[in-house]
């Protein structure tokens, strides 16, 4: 189920969203859409990385070199 949200923005931030949205083929509202969504995603990410981050600082992950990684792979 879709909820609608209304949001209220400068002209001069309007006029950006309406001329990326043309830049990219899309709908003012889709773009918009798309933006959130892409920013949600890199706000999860974001957070996967800093408590990785903090597993390693804690010793609780190991780190490897990628050389390290790969060996014996190709066999």
């Amino acid at each position: 189920m879709n909820k609608r949200v209304t949001i209220e923005m400068p002209d001069e931030m309007m006029k950006l969203v309406e001329e990326y949205a043309a830049e990219a083929g899309a709908a003012p509202d889709a773009y918009v859409r798309d933006v959130i969504g892409q920013h949600l995603e890199d706000l999860h990410d974001i957070a996967l990385a800093e408590a990785a981050m903090e597993r390693i600082r804690k010793g609780e992950d190991q780190v490897i070199s990628s050389e390290e990684f790969w060996r014996g792979m190709d066999d």
